[in-house]
């Protein structure tokens, strides 16, 4: 039956296991960065060896992480060119540059990272720990570069469009899109919310299991401050780009909410499901004017429903919705785990010890990357039936090669072993009882 599917349908499957896949190691690529620094920092400044040996074990953890990414965002690369003849053929020239940039990112991110690991006993604690300052700044700016290519694919500017061709490029004004600010900042503040907490839920995990040392406190406190501190701030930026999505894209808007009626004063929905058929959204509990509210800063606005606009530009209404309630709930648990952990902090100076909040630290570290890759869905799918927003179709940009299906069963074969493999080094290499036991006979 697969065999029988299209080859738009088969290359747009492609790309959403490359992109799903590649994003969990980019999100570590810019989150682990900041905890070495951090880690390093503590170590110059107090002489803790825990801070030391934090470092050493993330280190190594980044190290694997980072040469997986390398690989997956390769393929990523070439799939564009493979996959979207059509589109990289008529727009290469308008958003080349971000892929660029991006590489120079990479190449400064790999050259330090090269040095912060083999220089440990070769320079000082603080000499050593600046080198992992370059790692950060590229990790930030890599991500920052590849997602103003995608944001401009939301909202295309930077070039004239005539006759069904991209004249006079302008590669930055292409760049610095309307869409570039929230979409980049949207990404990375996801990115330090889900590192942050998917590395504290690694050592929640290690504490229920009775390895309750200082390095196992230390490694979770730490990884939790960066997601706490990250979370408030990413519905800050939620917001605006949900007024950004609101302003450019309403039918984007109207998908994400199942919002098939144009009306005044519309309802935010939590949950419900989706009925195309009907064109109703049903099961759902409503809060009056709020999505006006929320889109335009006006309780009585008016909020464009899918009805509005043609069937056949209409996104999968119900994957684009699924995938926003489940991004939405993923990011409040996160919320409210951080909420409990500063009232509990700011009453008594430490973490909370019961079952129940270790747990949802767990549940947490999992639930950043949940709302990473169906926040992306929202994005793409979302989008659909646009590769560039109301300029070009995807039908129209997809390769016409034939071999695509073999292509990616082999993909999809090769991103699982490397998945496997991936946590089977990682389990061997990440195991703090390994640290707490070194940090306690160094003490």
């Amino acid at each position: 039956m697969f065999l029988a599917l299209s080859s738009l349908l088969i290359a747009r499957w492609q790309m959403a296991i490359t992109l799903g896949f590649h994003i969990v190691f980019a999100c570590f690529g810019i989150g682990l960065p900041l905890l070495l620094v951090i880690a390093e920092w503590r170590y110059a400044t107090t002489g803790e060896l825990v801070w030391r040996q934090l470092a050493k074990q993330w280190a190594k953890a980044f190290a694997m992480l980072f040469a997986v990414g390398a690989v997956s965002g390769t393929v990523l690369a070439f799939e564009l060119g493979l996959l979207w003849p059509g589109f990289m053929g008529t727009f290469g020239s308008v958003i080349g540059l971000p892929f660029t940039l991006e590489a120079f990112a990479f190449f400064l991110e790999a050259i330090f990272t090269g040095i912060y690991l083999y220089s440990w006993d070769r320079l000082t604690p603080k000499v050593h720990g600046m080198t992992a300052i370059p790692i950060a700044v590229a990790g930030f700016a890599s991500a920052w570069f590849v997602v103003t290519a995608n944001a401009w694919m939301n909202a295309p500017q930077g070039f004239e469009w005539i006759g069904g061709a991209a004249f006079h490029p302008d590669p930055i004004a292409a760049m610095l899109n309307p869409a570039t600010g929230p979409q980049t900042a949207h990404m990375i503040v996801a990115a330090y919310m889900a590192s942050g907490f998917g590395v504290a839920a690694v050592y929640a995990t290690a504490f229920l299991r009775g390895l309750r040392t200082r390095y196992v406190r230390t490694g979770m406190g730490i990884a939790l401050v960066v997601g706490m501190v990250a979370t408030p701030i990413q519905f800050v930026v939620g917001d605006w780009a949900a007024k950004s999505v609101a302003a450019r894209q309403p039918i984007k808007l109207a998908a994400m909410e199942g919002q098939f009626v144009t009306e005044m004063g519309a309802p935010l929905r939590l949950g419900g499901i989706p009925d195309t058929v009907a064109g109703a959204t049903r099961y759902a509990i409503e809060v009056p004017g709020m999505l006006s509210w929320l889109a335009y800063g006006d309780r009585a606005a008016t909020v464009q429903g899918l009805n509005a606009f043609p069937p056949e530009l209409h996104p999968p209404v119900a994957v684009v919705h699924y995938a926003f309630q489940i991004m939405v709930a993923s990011g409040t648990l996160m919320l409210l785990m951080t909420l409990w952990s500063t009232w509990h902090w700011w009453r008594r100076r430490t973490w909370p010890t019961c079952r129940l909040f270790y747990l949802g630290i767990i549940l947490s570290g999992i639930a950043g990357f949940v709302g990473i890759e169906t926040g992306w869905i929202v994005t793409e799918v979302g989008r659909q039936p646009w590769i560039v927003y109301g300029i070009m179709r995807t039908a129209d940009a997809v390769t016409d090669a034939p071999g695509i299906v073999p292509l990616f069963w082999t993909t999809c074969a090769i991103y699982a072993g490397l998945s496997l493999c991936t946590i089977w080094a990682l389990r061997h290499v990440a195991q703090p009882h390994r640290g707490a036991q070194e940090t306690s006979h160094a003490a």
